[in-house]
């Protein structure tokens, strides 16, 4: 188990991120429009997996915003933003901010992903969605980077991410 903070409170994370350099676990979550998105769908990219609570909390919207307009920028890469806020909520924020440099995905059919990539918060007000995470994989689905942001409230570190991609 794992944990970070929210607002400096302790809280419980299960599980642990994948370990750099491991394979990645496949996974199948919803797409925009309500159909299942696989790991497998992007073969041959180099990813990056934006991990957050939800779409609608003022870091999760930055994250995103600053996801997309690095993707933008990256040959062969896809930005995943993945979190439980359904396909609706997640196409409406995007559409809404002219977002389309990265692709949104619920965890709505995809809950196993919240333990396989050990995100899963396992107490207090966010109990049952993801932590704040950054997964970057490699055109072949290895880890190359990993990061459980420690605090909740706080962005993950985007050039470590995007360096990883090099």
């Amino acid at each position: 188990m794992s944990q970070v903070t929210l607002g400096g409170n302790p809280v419980p994370v299960n599980g642990a991120l994948p370990a750099v350099g491991s394979q990645a676990k496949p996974f199948t979550l919803v797409g925009k429009d309500l159909a299942d998105v696989s790991l497998s769908a992007f073969a041959g990219k180099k990813k990056v997996l934006n991990i957050f609570p939800s779409i609608d909390t003022p870091t999760c919207a930055t994250s995103v915003r600053k996801f997309n307009e690095q993707a933008s920028k990256l040959d062969n890469t896809v930005v995943l933003c993945i979190s439980a806020d359904l396909p609706f909520a997640q196409n409406r924020f995007c559409g809404a901010e002219g977002l389309n440099n990265v692709q949104t995905l619920s965890l709505m059919r995809g809950r196993q992903f919240l333990n396989d990539y050990g995100v899963e918060i396992a107490g207090g007000p966010l109990v049952g969605v993801a932590a704040r995470a950054v997964v970057v994989l490699d055109a072949n689905d290895k880890v190359v980077h990993t990061e459980l942001v420690p605090e909740i409230a706080n962005e993950p570190d985007y050039d470590a991410a995007l360096a990883a991609l090099k």
